[in-house]
């Protein structure tokens, strides 16, 4: 079915119930917040034309415009990519041109750049702080949304590969549906008293949780920073009451940090929800005891979206069961959606306890990779999903993360991959070889840190690397330090030994910090 759908059914029956706010002011009730979309959608048709299947990109920060525009693309057909706007614009070009989308709504504070990237006799571009945002607003609505099928891509979530280019990820109608099946039994069910707050990207989790609150008639809330300000949750929140939110486990930690400064208390949070990385038992553990009994964990991936395992609020704040501690430092057990399992290389169960890589399989599961046959084929094997990540599973089914495969570096929530920072360094003709790892860090989880190898009797200005950085990629992918050395260490295969790497940074600092 349509995602839409869910929105007209809502605004039909409590058009004048509170929809969209921007901080604590409302700005649209269902009903204005339908019209809208059904509005947009007309536009895209007539105006625009988009088509049932086509993409149309979305690219900005924050803002309740940006749930106008995804509703507004769902209802038309179409399928929305949902860009994270911390993403260098040429970076976002990439993947609009790789979809090969119709148009793409921006926001003039990020989208300026964006502009001079895309050929615009092809792609269509829609600021929503322009005039033509406003006359799509106001446009001859489409009656209802086009209907398409449970296995029809709705949403195009582009995520980074270790060949340095992202993937597409294509999720159906029916993945989302089984995802929000997920959060009802591992989460809870929302009813129209609560209301879900977008601080973390609405270009990923926190974004794909707006259906749960639009089929519940719930209140959607935009911060006025458009972003994450712990001060300015902890003071929102009380005016607000009953708030859901995804944080990533960096966001969690600066909650605390800012409730034990103000002597806030949690006041008007109901549930967060934290993913996106590791989280430190002591951090969930002192999270529980400052702010209370608010807390619950997904495991998730693009390719499983929100649906491999889960640890209920209960689950994260009991400390009566004899295991408790076992069970907080795990991620869960399995999503209603999903069957979860332990394999080795040959992809045969692996003995409770044993650590081995993570496969998943269920109605959550991916349609596969965007014009990546051979990626598809090499990660969705007969059904199962390899994740890459490694893990275990006890005897009860609680899975616990352990190393992951890949060289994947998570910092503040977002994925890093050193292979795309890694091709940007190269493009210095003084650097001979650089490898780009992770580096543990208090608040961020991890920092990156990239190493060289100049070429012989060159020494690198590594303010010319940053310049480069800046120029080609997002800057939250950025090297925070530089190291010089004169040879990388390899193995016997001339393969970069990035383990031996790390365990030199865990020693004294040295090189360019940036």
């Amino acid at each position: 079915m349509n995602l839409a759908e869910w929105l007209a059914r809502t605004a039909r029956i409590t058009p004048d119930a509170p929809a969209l706010f921007h901080g604590t002011q409302l700005v649209a009730t269902y009903g204005e917040f339908g019209a809208r979309s059904a509005a947009i959608a007309g536009s895209l048709q007539r105006d625009y034309g988009v088509a049932k299947g086509d993409r149309v990109a979305i690219f900005m920060k924050n803002r309740t415009e940006y749930l106008e525009a995804s509703y507004g693309i769902w209802w038309s057909g179409a399928a929305a990519i949902p860009i994270n706007a911390k993403l260098h614009p040429k970076e976002a070009a990439w993947i609009i041109e790789n979809a090969e989308a119709t148009a793409v709504f921006i926001s003039d504070d990020v989208g300026e750049d964006l502009i001079k990237e895309i050929d615009q006799s092809k792609i269509k571009v829609i600021s929503v702080d322009q005039d033509s945002y406003k006359q799509m607003l106001s446009a001859e609505p489409l009656g209802q949304p086009v209907p398409i099928d449970a296995q029809d891509m709705v949403w195009l979530f582009y995520t980074s590969g270790t060949t340095g280019r992202p993937k597409g990820v294509m999720m159906s109608s029916q993945n989302i549906q089984s995802m929000m099946l997920g959060y009802y039994a591992g989460i809870g069910t929302p009813t129209h008293e609560d209301a879900t707050l977008y601080a973390a990207p609405m270009s990923h989790g926190a974004g794909i949780y707006s259906f749960m609150h639009v089929v519940a008639g719930g209140r959607h809330v935009c911060p006025v920073s458009g972003g994450f300000d712990a001060a300015e949750i902890l003071e929102i929140a009380p005016q607000i009451g009953r708030i859901a939110m995804f944080a990533a486990p960096t966001m969690v930690h600066r909650l605390v940090e800012v409730a034990k400064a103000t002597g806030a208390t949690g006041e008007g949070l109901d549930t967060i929800i934290y993913a996106g990385g590791p989280m430190y038992f002591a951090d969930i553990v002192e999270a529980v005891d400052v702010l209370g009994p608010r807390f619950a964990q997904i495991y998730g991936q693009g390719e499983c979206p929100m649906g491999i395992t889960v640890l209920s609020r209960e689950q994260v704040c009991d400390r009566k069961h004899a295991r408790w501690e076992e069970r907080l430092k795990s991620v869960g057990v399995a999503q209603v959606v999903s069957n979860v399992r332990v394999v080795g290389e040959d992809m045969k169960d692996l003995p409770v306890g044993e650590i081995g890589e993570i496969v998943v399989s269920g109605s959550a599961v991916m349609l596969g990779y965007w014009h990546n046959e051979e990626a598809t084929a090499s990660t969705v094997v007969d059904g199962w999903l390899k994740t890459g990540d490694m893990g275990a599973l006890d005897e009860e089914g609680f899975l616990t993360l352990h190393d992951r495969s890949k060289d994947m570096i998570i910092s503040g929530g977002s994925n890093i991959y050193p292979r795309e920072v890694e091709e940007i360094l190269l493009m210095h003709p003084d650097v001979s070889e650089v490898a780009v790892v992770g580096r543990f860090h208090e608040e961020w989880g991890e920092e990156v840190v990239a190493i060289i190898s100049p070429e012989k009797g060159k020494t690198v200005d590594f303010a010319e690397l940053d310049q480069l950085c800046i120029d080609n990629i997002a800057r939250f992918k950025r090297p925070k330090q530089y190291v010089a050395m004169d040879q990388l260490p390899k193995n016997n295969y001339g393969k970069i030994l990035k383990r031996d790497l790390r365990e030199m940074l865990k020693g004294p600092q040295r090189g360019g910090s940036v």
